[in-house]
């Protein structure tokens, strides 16, 4: 099945995807990130008021193969938490784009460097 990559989302080259509402940011992880990484068994949350700036580790994901860091699209503050993948972290996997979302964040302002759901496909094309 071919990987899902909405385009109405922005997306980071490290594999989170970015819904942008003004200066709230919703932060997951992409299809093809869950795909790559398999069934996770639990996500490492930031702390809601955490100040991040962009590109730094916001949070950690733990899968039965592997971890791997989450990272901020974007400078400014985390505003909430998805408190269900605490008990279900498997919504990372069953639904990247919608009940398997991470963090919000309240960005200083949205990056320019944030990619289109095209040029998000190009970059995980297979070579």
């Amino acid at each position: 099945m071919a990987e899902q990559v909405p385009e109405k989302l922005l997306y980071t080259a490290s594999h989170e995807w970015v819904k942008v509402e003004g200066k709230t940011l919703t932060v997951g992880i992409t299809d093809h990130a869950q795909a790559e990484l398999t069934d996770i068994v639990f996500v490492e949350l930031p702390k809601v008021g955490m100040k991040l700036e962009e590109g730094k580790v916001a949070g950690v994901l733990e899968s039965v193969k592997t971890v791997a860091d989450i990272f901020a699209p974007a400078a400014g503050t985390i505003s909430s938490v998805n408190e269900s993948l605490k008990t279900k972290p498997e919504l990372v996997n069953k639904e990247p784009y919608g009940g398997g979302w991470i963090f919000t964040l309240e960005a200083d302002q949205v990056p320019a460097t944030l990619l289109s759901a095209d040029k998000y496909k190009s970059l995980t094309a297979p070579k």
